[in-house]
């Protein structure tokens, strides 16, 4: 064995026993410790932002995206979210234990499908380090054994909010080996991860389209898999002027770095006030990159090319073109978006209503900000990524999405003959 596939045997053995501390604590246990978890973080502040300072100091000097280092920034106001949203977590109603759905057929027996964790789930994620503490909460309230390995450009800060975390959840009697943190960069311990079947039962990845694709060629383990962002906002004729500006506005320009923010506006060319949402745009500080019929509108934008539809920005560019109608603008979304989220801007509630059937990704939205997709603004909590496969979990995957079940059957001696 080379060192990283040992030490990846190794962490997901003690995973693999930690399950059963994890269950005995009970449902009540696991919430009190997060809770816990949640207080040594704050306690923890001042060292978990030197240790980002340390961090961001090194992606000024790499040359990263300012998207890249909004993504890594931490500071008081940030771990206070961060441990807040531990904090919800915990008060979470735990998805464990519920029936699903039970029956009775001719043969006597009842059944009953009941909800039960995953088991050992594996993340592998980049530049957010608040994911550390994300992830960790929602494997322990789901009650999941977690194994995460942060990216190179976070690893100070994803040390120290590991140490806070496990610090507190072992104050709460969760044993430590539940929630454990890769200590190597090699990035042979991610393929070491991605090959460990019958160690680890799912890999969650977060980051980029290389990490993506990455993980989806190489896992023998089971993935669940979160790819671009390509958010698309349509703008349709019957759209509200001061309404459709500030929604296009806050889904660009809110936060740039985000994986809802808007990467395409889609404006319906019956819509009456197309300069406006490109002018607000642009005076919010966005380029913009857009069709032949929208540089005559507005000058100030550059011409798109055809890359430009299936861009995941990150930053405050856009890309924008006049559709002829509903179907047009669907057909766009169909051929150039990810299945993350999509969204309309309507008064014609026949149009929306088209559009929320439709159009095929994890979440669409009718006349809300792209934004918004977010576990948290779900009433989730936290989120461990956005689902955009077909399989298990779509859109934000939170505690429902980190369980499985298994058929629970009670007779009274019956024997099949």
């Amino acid at each position: 064995m080379t060192d990283t596939v040992k030490l990846v045997s190794e962490m997901a053995g003690r995973a693999r026993n930690a399950r059963g501390g994890l269950a005995k604590l009970g449902d009540a246990a696991r919430g009190r410790a997060l809770n816990l978890a949640s207080d040594a973080l704050r306690k923890a502040a001042p060292d978990i932002m030197a240790a980002n300072a340390i961090d961001m100091a090194a992606a000024k000097d790499a040359g990263l995206s300012d998207a890249m280092q909004d993504r890594l920034m931490l500071d008081e106001s940030r771990i206070d979210a961060m441990a807040i949203a531990v904090a919800d977590v915990a008060d979470l109603e735990s998805p464990l234990g519920q029936v699903i759905d039970e029956a009775s057929p001719p043969n006597g027996l009842k059944l009953r499908r009941v909800r039960i964790p995953i088991g050992v789930i594996g993340i592998i994620y980049e530049s957010r380090p608040n994911v550390t503490a994300d992830a960790a909460a929602l494997a322990i309230r789901s009650g999941n054994a977690v194994i995460l390995r942060g990216g190179s450009e976070a690893v100070n800060s994803n040390r120290a909010i590991h140490e806070a975390f496990v610090k507190g959840l072992v104050e709460g009697g969760v044993p430590e080996g539940a929630v454990q943190l890769v200590t190597t960069q090699d990035r042979g311990a991610v393929g070491a991860m991605l090959k460990a079947q019958g160690m680890i039962d799912m890999i969650i990845p977060r980051g980029g389209k290389s990490l993506v694709e990455r993980v989806q060629d190489e896992a023998r383990v089971p993935v669940l898999a979160h790819l671009d962002g390509i958010c698309h906002t349509y703008v349709h004729a019957s759209a509200d002027r001061e309404m459709a500006r500030e929604i296009v506005v806050n889904a660009k320009m809110r936060r740039t770095g985000i994986c809802g923010a808007m990467e395409t506006l889609l404006i319906d060319q019956d819509f009456t006030a197309p300069q406006e949402l490109l002018s607000a745009l642009i005076d919010a500080g966005c380029e913009l990159r857009v069709d032949d019929a929208l540089l005559e509108v507005e000058p100030r934008a550059v011409s798109a090319s055809e890359t430009d539809w299936g861009t995941e920005y990150l930053a405050p560019v856009l890309s924008a073109r006049l559709v002829s109608d509903l179907d047009d603008a669907m057909a766009h979304i169909a051929a150039h978006g990810s299945g993350h989220t999509d969204a309309i801007i309507a008064e014609d509630k026949n149009a929306a209503d088209r559009f929320l059937a439709d159009v095929d990704s994890a979440i669409v939205m009718h006349n809300a900000s792209t934004q918004f997709a977010d576990g948290g603004e779900f009433g989730l909590g936290a989120e461990i990524g956005i689902g955009t496969g077909r399989l298990h979990a779509r859109g934000p995957v939170a505690l429902e999405g980190l369980t499985t079940y298994k058929w629970v059957v009670r007779g009274d001696g019956q024997a099949r003959s």
